[in-house]
């Protein structure tokens, strides 16, 4: 059975799969840089991606394989093949978006997500009608199923990595070769039998395609899928500009000129940033983050910025975030003011941690120091207020 597979349509399968990796991990790791809707906007975008890379690999990697000249394939139950893959794939991303991303979380998604992938493969490879029937090697579904899991935990794993370029690359490659790895190695273990003709008439009943048709939607797709690759490779300066836009839909548009000065007073706030009107108190030394095994501590010093997520927030400390459990506001009115500034309605950053200042579009963006430096967006009515804390106010008057 896998001997007499097209070489090329199965080298096209691979290429599919690993399109499709890229693009849905591209707009996964942009989530944690996007506050706002534009999370879930991305989160499915992801999903949809890589169930639509998983999905058309299956059928390509069906129309390379040496099937009976009387194949066709039943509508319902290649379609319900494919939303079964949309579902885990679109779960899987979900469950590890939220909380502290452990090992157990991650590994229970991984399993969720495999298992899924079997499903959608052999809900699909039974969709197929003929004058035979399909045996399955059992040994042959159990490596499948093991190859998918670990598939799977990879591709989680790219998911969260924050790190892009390089190591995205070759992670959307391994997921490729990983996915078409499953669905060959259970093609190996599945073998064709006769029926007769009362079994041949059973087995065909139902609304079924031609593989012409099927051809036709699986190139559909494939252009999908490279399309979407190819926005996915769009600077990510762009995106990071709508994404401040829509997550700052309260400031008013303007043209690009000179923002109105920061008032005339100390460079050193006198009272907590969230302070305003209430009574002095000292600013916490630590902020708590959350994980698996207990509430940690972050000193303030290693702290580079603070994202709202919901009703929490999340800490970056020049590595990587974590959670904690302060809203942006509790968080604002207890750190140092001396330190920080609320540059976003949804972020915090160190003024002392600052490597870079770039204007775009009506606002601006901060790129923080640290082994993973990231970037924050600012919105147009904290330009002034940025520049003055950064010493940059009185360049244009010098």
């Amino acid at each position: 059975m896998f001997e007499g597979h097209d070489p090329f349509l199965v080298a096209l399968s691979v290429a599919i799969a690993s399109l499709g990796g890229y693009t849905g991990f591209a707009l996964a790791a942009r989530i944690r840089n996007t506050p706002g809707v534009s999370n879930r906007v991305l989160l499915a975008g992801a999903a949809a991606f890589l169930a639509v890379g998983i999905w058309t690999m299956h059928f390509v990697g069906m129309l390379a394989a040496p099937l009976p000249p009387d194949t066709v394939y039943l509508v319902l139950p290649t379609i319900i093949s494919f939303l079964i893959c949309a579902l885990v794939v679109g779960i899987s991303l979900f469950f590890v978006s939220i909380g502290e991303p452990t090992l157990k979380r991650v590994a229970s998604s991984a399993v969720l997500l495999g298992v899924g992938i079997v499903s959608m493969h052999y809900v699909g490879i039974h969709g197929l009608a003929g004058s035979f029937g399909i045996v399955h090697d059992p040994s042959m579904v159990l490596l499948s199923i093991l190859v998918a899991i670990v598939t799977a935990y990879g591709g989680l794993r790219a998911f969260l990595a924050q790190q892009e370029g390089v190591r995205l690359i070759v992670s959307s490659i391994v997921f490729g070769v990983a996915v078409s790895g499953m669905h060959y190695t259970a093609m190996m273990g599945m073998h064709f039998e006769p029926l007769t003709g009362a079994a041949h008439h059973h087995a065909g009943v139902g609304l079924a395609a031609s593989q012409q048709i099927l051809s036709i939607i699986v190139a559909v797709l494939c252009f999908v899928i490279a399309a979407g690759f190819l926005l996915s490779l769009v600077p990510d300066q762009r995106r990071q500009t709508s994404a401040s836009a829509v997550a700052d839909p309260v400031a008013p548009p303007v043209a690009p000129a000179e923002p109105i000065a920061a008032p005339a007073t100390s460079p050193r706030p006198v009272a907590p940033l969230g302070g305003l009107g209430q009574p002095l108190r000292a600013p916490v030394p630590r902020l708590p983050v959350e994980s698996a095994d207990g509430t940690h501590f972050i000193d303030t010093a290693n702290v580079r910025s603070v994202r709202a997520d919901a009703h929490y927030t999340r800490v970056h400390d020049g590595t990587r975030e974590r959670m904690c459990p302060w809203s942006i506001s509790e968080a604002e009115a207890q750190l140092d003011p001396s330190l920080f500034l609320r540059v976003h309605r949804s972020h915090i950053v160190a003024i002392p941690h600052v490597a870079l200042v770039r204007k775009e579009g009506d606002g601006a963006v901060l790129e923080l120091d640290g082994p993973s430096p990231h970037r924050v967006p600012v919105s147009r009515a904290k330009i002034a207020e940025v520049k003055a804390r950064l010493g940059l106010a009185n360049r244009r008057q010098a």
